[in-house]
């Protein structure tokens, strides 16, 4: 078992939150790919984005649904500042995460995040556990509670 995905197992459990985590042996990096993998609608995929605060350097989460893109004028109200793509390299040195595995649990330092309101309309979503084709389910309202995250309008 990789660090990171044993890293969402631990973050999991201590949120009280019940995840199998799974690795599908084919790529679910993207919301496609995962949904496939995983049997579901694009809806129930959970996409976790990282931007990085331009003022700030600060790193944010958003939490958004596989059929959805973020607004980035939304997601710039909620943090109060204009956000920009994180380096990929960033990403993975500050959440421990490479992208296309980034959980919205798990990461290496505290993240604010952000969540798009629509995945509360699923019964189960899925996301991603630390790797390229690791993923877990969930019940939304758990997952977004467990991984701390403010429910908003935040997709376009």
């Amino acid at each position: 078992m990789s660090k990171s995905i044993e890293r969402v197992r631990r973050a999991a459990a201590a949120a009280g939150l019940p995840v199998e985590i799974r690795r599908m042996g084919e790529s679910t990096r993207t919301a496609e790919e995962a949904a496939a993998q995983c049997g579901v609608s694009v809806g129930q995929i959970v996409k976790s984005l990282i931007f990085k605060g331009e003022t700030s350097g600060k790193l944010y989460l958003f939490l958004v649904s596989g059929d959805r893109r973020l607004d980035g004028a939304k997601a710039a109200v909620l943090t109060g500042e204009a956000l920009g793509r994180a380096d990929p390299r960033e990403i993975r040195d500050r959440t421990g995460f490479a992208i296309g595995g980034v959980s919205p649990l798990g990461h290496l330092e505290p993240i604010d995040a952000f969540a798009d309101e629509t995945l509360t309309g699923f019964d189960i979503v899925w996301a991603a556990a630390g790797a390229h084709d690791a993923v877990f389910s969930a019940e939304p309202k758990a997952l977004l509670a467990a991984a701390g995250a403010t429910v908003a309008d935040v997709a376009a």
